[in-house]
């Protein structure tokens, strides 16, 4: 892993541990939880995962250090208006500001599904997550070795929820084969986060290599119409957008601009 990883690795262990002293309490409140929904994928073949974060490491704050849960509430319900298939919400709390108490209020505010995005590295943090109210989780193959990417993915499932399982390059895809079988996403990021560049070319060598039989995720680096275009020309079935979408002055505006974008490209191309 990069040096980046390595410290998001370490902080979410830490995390963990402290997670793992409140079992009892996180199993009552996944009991108590809504039950978890997954992202409607019946729609007209092209989707958005809308993205919750008030900053980032590679492009500092994102929303003001003011910015409050009410006003990313405000942001979620903007997002479900706009047509999000579902919402993403930062948890990490060291690089990126966020917390289980975002995830919570944003889960409790819009129908949509809603995915819990961090650095996981323990199935503790899923059923965290799902105490939460989340109804998904991100797992990154590169952080979780086969068994464990395994052991979280049945953990995720197990508990209702969507696992979306995100590579970067080929052999991140050799460990999320053994996943494969199982009904998750799989996500491509373009972000190296060893040097956290952007390198949108990803999604075009990583595509034909991609399961058939999984729907597919482009994530980070969209902002334009046309990017989204082009990964839909792709294969890809969704895309994931974050910091245009939190930069928009009108985000509804902006994500239904995307979405079309996506689906138009779709509707062009022979059947």
């Amino acid at each position: 892993m990069s040096d980046f990883l390595d410290e998001m690795a370490e902080e979410s262990s830490r995390r963990a541990g402290l997670a793992r002293e409140r079992r009892a309490e996180l199993e009552a409140g996944a009991d108590r939880s809504s039950p978890a929904v997954v992202p409607d994928l019946s729609g007209p073949g092209f989707d958005l995962i809308a993205e919750v974060k008030v900053a980032s490491p590679s492009e500092g704050d994102l929303l003001p250090g003011s910015a409050d849960t009410a006003e990313l509430m405000g942001l979620a319900g903007a997002y479900e208006l706009g047509g999000a298939a579902a919402i993403s919400v930062l948890t990490e709390t060291t690089r990126f500001r966020g917390s289980l108490a975002d995830l919570a209020a944003l889960s409790a505010t819009v129908a949509v599904p809603v995915m819990r995005k961090d650095f996981l590295v323990d199935p503790i943090q899923v059923l965290e997550a799902r105490a939460a109210g989340a109804s998904g989780v991100l797992l990154i193959a590169r952080m979780l070795p086969g068994e464990l990417l395994e052991e979280m993915t049945d953990a995720t499932l197990d508990l209702g929820m969507f696992a979306l399982v995100e590579v970067f390059d080929r052999s991140d895809l050799e460990t999320a084969a053994r996943v494969f079988d199982r009904e998750v996403l799989v996500g491509v990021n373009s972000r190296d986060l060893s040097s956290l560049e952007v390198d949108l070319s990803r999604f075009e060598s990583l595509a034909p290599h991609l399961p058939d039989h999984l729907p597919a995720v482009a994530e980070s680096g969209l902002t334009t119409a046309a990017d989204v275009a082009s990964v839909a020309g792709l294969g890809y079935r969704m895309a994931l957008v974050g910091s245009s979408l939190v930069r928009s002055v009108d985000p509804v505006t902006t994500l239904a601009g995307l979405l079309e974008a996506g689906r138009a490209q779709l509707a062009e191309e022979p059947s």
